[in-house]
């Protein structure tokens, strides 16, 4: 009777374990631009993964910079992001490991309808900067916060000749969100990502002024943390999302994703037929 009692003792002692472990939630740290967060992308995307995956995935949405830097301090377990350059760089020093590039944007120029710079019919990218340059009343808002955005910014601008001077450029240090709503109310120029613009567009009064140059294409990639350099991080699931991101399913989710009937980023990862 006694061995009977001690047996199913530690059988429930099991049950209890194996519950436990099986009611701890997986949770998956993501480091990723404010313009898949303030787009809605990962809103339609994240709850797919989870549910079929059983990850919960915390997003910290910032700028590329600060992304890349979480990464390095291995405070996430993996990033997606959009500066080629940078991504290189972090993969370089052994920050990153598997980085798989999966979908594309593009740039755009958005401004005030009546378009006081007269970027409309500009026959290229660098006219078209070169006009806002130029201006005596123009102003430029630029988000300032070392994001992919922002680095693209200053690579345009570099190539056109420098950026604008005094008060017609204005640095604000903030997300994309926020630099299309002050672009918004001062009437001002703007670079923004196509997504964020399309996600936003009908709370402003600002226009696309100028696209479809080939220095504008937006390529985002994810990045895992090096496992050998955090062993905490969560590296299996973090593959998990950037083999859901690259596989067919995913890849089909990007390109289901609308808003407004419009297309906001193309899948890349699977070469199209």
């Amino acid at each position: 009777m006694k061995k009977s009692t001690a047996v199913i003792a530690a059988l429930i002692c099991l049950s209890a374990l194996f519950s436990a472990s099986a009611d701890k939630e997986r949770v998956l740290r993501l480091a990723t631009t404010t313009s898949t967060q303030n787009s809605g992308l990962l809103d339609d995307l994240l709850p797919r993964f989870e549910k079929s995956h059983g990850v919960k995935v915390h997003v910290i949405a910032v700028g590329t910079g600060k992304a890349l830097k979480l990464g390095e301090n291995g405070d996430v377990d993996l990033v997606m992001v959009h500066a080629p350059a940078a991504e290189m760089d972090f993969m370089d020093s052994d920050f990153g490991v598997n980085r798989r590039p999966f979908m594309k944007n593009d740039f755009i120029l958005v401004g005030p309808s009546s378009d006081p710079a007269g970027l409309k019919g500009s026959a290229n990218l660098a006219e078209a900067l070169a006009k806002i340059k130029k201006s005596e009343t123009a102003q430029f808002i630029s988000r300032g916060d070392d994001s992919g955005t922002h680095k693209k910014e200053l690579e345009l601008w570099e190539k056109a000749g420098g950026k604008p001077s005094g008060g017609n450029y204005l640095e604000i240090g903030q997300g994309m969100g926020a630099a299309l709503r002050m672009a918004d109310e001062k009437d001002a120029y703007t670079l923004s990502d196509r997504g964020t613009y399309l996600a936003m567009k009908d709370q402003m009064d600002l226009a696309i002024l100028f696209e479809g140059d080939a220095g504008l294409d937006n390529p985002y990639a994810v990045i895992a943390v090096n496992p050998a350099r955090y062993p905490d991080s969560n590296y299996m699931d973090a593959m998990l999302l950037i083999a859901w991101l690259t596989s067919p399913e995913g890849q089909k989710a990007i390109g289901d994703f609308r808003v407004g009937g419009e297309l906001l980023f193309h899948p890349t990862a699977i070469p199209a037929k």
